[in-house]
């Protein structure tokens, strides 16, 4: 099979081995790898490395057992995402993958924060990311793609599955992409952005809302990354990644402003596009909190 290259930021990595959607076929069925191995990956060693991750992310880490896995972000102080994080805890380290080019960043912000405890944040160097049906993101020494990165994004789409920096901006917040419940914990301690998490989650009502369109089949082309979503002439929205689905077309994810009605018919880089709203997993519910962190969110109401 001869690899195609995929497009900026996954040049690293095949867009598809000759047939997309036979890809995604195989994908849907259970069946092949996908290579994702242009995603960085970090370690961090050392006897704090838990509870002080526990600190600085929105997920609740401090207890993660070997071999448990989980997502998690790191916030700016406004609450706006600024990395998305998988976490895997072996018994020995935590190993993080995140978005490619931007694990040089994300170990900066962490040998910030070390001060004087016992970490060491460095790059894994022989591991790599790959994802397989029903396993999900695995670490591997090396991987060979069977699917490509067209056939996982048209199935990523189609789950309404975000991914930092193409389905998001400089202003998202967890509420808006659904990751308050894969990547946020509400019951923990404090940690970088948590008052704005509190407060919007306290409110209901972030700005924005992810949800998935569906584009008009008739033009040749997709919509460009980061177009504004027009209702009547009118920007609503930021267009995220898009691709064409085996069974649904062609299908994008996009950001739009909270009121923008369900049956609205958009246009996107002069193609017509409809709304599917996403629902996403419920995050932990501040009811089953204990009563230091009940308190910790009502302080911010």
């Amino acid at each position: 099979m001869t690899a195609v290259p995929a497009d900026p930021p996954d040049q690293d990595v095949a867009a598809h081995y000759g047939d997309p959607y036979a890809e995604q076929r195989a994908l849907s069925r259970g069946e092949g790898v996908v290579d994702l191995s242009n995603r960085d990956v970090l370690r961090v060693t050392g006897p704090d490395r838990l509870s002080w991750l526990h600190s600085l992310v929105s997920q609740h880490v401090e207890r993660l057992q070997p071999g448990e896995r989980t997502q998690a972000l790191v916030l700016s102080p406004q609450g706006h995402v600024e990395h998305h994080l998988h976490l895997l805890e072996t018994g020995e380290d935590v190993l993080i993958h995140v978005e490619p080019g931007t694990g040089a960043a994300l170990r900066e912000f962490l040998d910030r924060m070390r001060f004087m405890l016992r970490v060491e944040v460095t790059a894994a160097d022989g591991l790599v990311v790959q994802w397989t049906p029903g396993a999900g993101h695995e670490l591997v020494p090396d991987t060979t793609g069977t699917a490509g990165r067209l056939a996982f994004d048209a199935l990523r789409i189609a789950e309404g599955t975000p991914r930092l920096g193409l389905d998001t901006d400089h202003r998202t917040l967890p509420h808006e992409v659904g990751w308050l419940g894969s990547a946020v914990h509400l019951d923990k301690g404090c940690y970088r952005g948590q008052e704005t998490v509190a407060r919007v989650w306290n409110l209901g009502k972030p700005p924005r809302r992810l949800v998935r369109l569906h584009l008009d089949g008739s033009d040749s082309e997709l919509p460009a990354l980061a177009s504004d979503v027009l209702l009547e002439g009118r920007a609503v929205g930021r267009m995220g990644s898009s691709a064409r689905h085996f069974e649904d077309g062609p299908i994008g994810l996009a950001l739009l402003k909270r009121n923008v009605p369900t049956d609205a018919a958009l246009v996107v880089d002069g193609v017509a596009a409809s709304i599917e709203e996403l629902t996403f997993d419920e995050p932990v519910s501040p009811a089953r909190a204990s009563a230091d962190a009940r308190a910790d969110l009502l302080r911010f109401r």
